[in-house]
């Protein structure tokens, strides 16, 4: 049962979050800082330096290697004048003219470290963002580019940290594609307007728990990096609320008509005078929250569409509220959204501790 009188009492709020996700969640901007700073200690750039690569293979991995993988992809590519191939493993054909990123919170990952020993055993030059104790770190001793993380968050919380050390790679390789000391600034901000302090109708991440509270979430993309960031959303909610979302492009999501249909018809408010046994009006309640990151006429078009086909749709579109560029839109959306599902799972009770109400009893 979902206590949303939590949301707006701060020393409640605070009590329940007994593992202090909150606090490590607004880290996001010093986990941006702090690698950038391991980066330029153990020379990145210079490590790098070489020419262009065959390709750039990042690795998914288990928890916040997964989506900040995706979201690389999603940032990389378009501007890449080599192939960038996303894997869950290290591909057979990797060798020494290719690069391999990769992040983990897990240093007991025994595929990643078989599958990363192997990468480095055969020339690949290896950008690894993980603990620097245990077999994935031991896997490539020596032979690749260790950043470990200098600011200490529960596991799952570190996609700042997975993304800088692929965004500063991308830029070492030629291919800029973000503005790190920018990024870190427009988390801090972020972190900022959705602190637990702030009342629920002035706190973005407090107002989507709450739109998203009771629904089936419909977490659809209006561009590939906002595919990418709706997985982020459908992780963190799936971590921290047990909510299931549907990810999708707004276009192939259009393509289901059953589920179109029920988006169109009922992703708006519940009809409180609605008969509970008309079979018309039972079934889940949706949410349709619309995420955009890019810009341009294109971009544009496309909110304009799908405004006028799902009218009571929630829209995601930084670009509304901050100058930045695409990797900030798209950092600043998906720290929006992992608060989200913090606040809703601390609200829902899926998280946390002491800080829920008591249940009536009659």
């Amino acid at each position: 049962m979902l206590d949303d009188t939590l949301l707006d009492d701060p020393e409640r709020l605070s009590d329940a979050d007994v593992e202090g996700l909150l606090r490590a969640v607004a880290t996001a901007g010093a986990q941006v800082r702090a690698t950038a700073e391991t980066a330029a200690e153990v020379d990145l750039a210079g490590r790098l330096e070489g020419g262009r690569p065959r390709s750039l293979v990042l690795l998914r991995r288990p928890g916040a290697g997964d989506s900040a993988a995706s979201l690389l992809h999603a940032l990389i590519a378009p501007e890449s004048p080599v192939p960038v191939v996303l894997a869950d493993l290290v591909p057979g054909w990797v060798g020494a003219l290719d690069v391999v990123v990769a992040h983990t919170d897990d240093p007991q990952d025994a595929d990643l470290a078989s599958s990363l020993e192997r990468a480095a055993r055969f020339g690949a030059t290896v950008v690894l963002s993980a603990p620097p104790d245990g077999p994935v770190a031991s896997a490539v001793a020596g032979r690749a580019v260790l950043l470990p993380p200098r600011v200490t968050v529960p596991p799952g919380l570190t996609w700042a940290t997975a993304l800088t050390a692929g965004l500063l790679t991308a830029d070492a390789l030629g291919t800029p594609v973000g503005d790190v000391d920018a990024l870190a600034d427009l988390l801090d901000a972020e972190a900022g307007r959705c602190h637990p302090g702030q009342e629920s109708f002035a706190n973005p991440a407090k107002s989507l728990a709450l739109r998203m509270a009771d629904r089936v979430p419909l977490l659809w993309g209006l561009d590939e990096t906002a595919v990418a960031v709706a997985r982020h959303a459908a992780h963190a909610l799936a971590a921290y609320a047990a909510v299931v979302a549907d990810v999708s492009g707004y276009r192939r999501a259009m393509a289901r008509p059953a589920l179109r249909r029920a988006a169109v018809a009922g992703s708006g408010e519940r009809d409180i005078f609605a008969d509970p046994d008309d079979p018309s009006t039972q079934g889940p309640a949706l949410r349709v929250l619309l995420v955009s990151v890019r810009t341009g006429p294109v971009a544009d078009t496309a909110r304009h569409q799908a405004g006028e086909i799902l009218t009571s749709a929630d829209l995601l579109a930084p670009a509304e509220e901050i100058s930045a560029d695409e990797a900030g839109r798209a950092a600043v959306s998906a720290l929006r959204l992992e608060i989200a599902a913090l606040y809703l799972g601390l609200a829902a009770g899926t998280i946390g501790g002491t800080g829920h109400a008591a249940p009536v009893t009659v």
